[in-house]
């Protein structure tokens, strides 16, 4: 859903997107995967290769897709969950958005939602303003308050955490 929301708004800051997933078998809950390339110009190739950032919400993710971040990327890690993060990544946040969103929410479900605040916050590849427009697109009505409230406090959390700046990622 993150990779989705994250496409749609690139789209609304007027980028090209291409946007792929899986998910394991079980779906919620289980392993899953996307990929989003997003691009001022043509995409020519639609698989990421190296990614300039990496965010993860499992143990399991970091373990499987570390290999696939650039030397110079970014790592976005749910913290509640990621108990084992890497010594050799430059760039590393940490942000516990299970441990947020059970506090905040009494429910997991909207951690994703955190980490899509935090995401926005700190990489600024997508505009913080579209980002809960393409929330409040992408759930009913009913379900998008709570949903943008969550990616308000991850966007929250990332700033006071850190202090950041957007990174300009044409450098990575």
């Amino acid at each position: 859903m993150v990779g989705q929301i994250i496409g749609r708004t690139a789209v609304y800051d007027g980028m090209n997107v291409v946007q792929t997933q899986s998910y394991g078998a079980e779906a919620r809950g289980s392993g899953a995967k996307s990929e989003v390339i997003i691009s001022d110009g043509k995409i020519g190739f639609p698989f990421v290769q190296k990614c300039d950032v990496l965010v993860v919400m499992s143990q399991e993710a970091v373990d499987k897709n570390l290999k696939d971040l650039k030397p110079s990327g970014v790592l976005i890690v749910d913290s509640s969950i990621v108990k084992s993060v890497p010594t050799n990544v430059k760039r590393v946040y940490e942000i516990p958005a299970t441990k947020i969103a059970e506090e905040m929410f009494s429910e997991k479900m909207y951690a994703n939602m955190i980490i899509l605040g935090a995401f926005a916050k700190i990489t600024g590849i997508v505009s913080e303003e579209n980002v809960e427009k393409a929330v409040a697109d992408t759930f009913p009505r009913e379900t998008a308050g709570p949903n943008i409230e969550a990616v308000k406090k991850g966007k929250k959390s990332a700033a006071s955490l850190y202090r950041l700046h957007s990174l300009n990622l044409d450098k990575l």
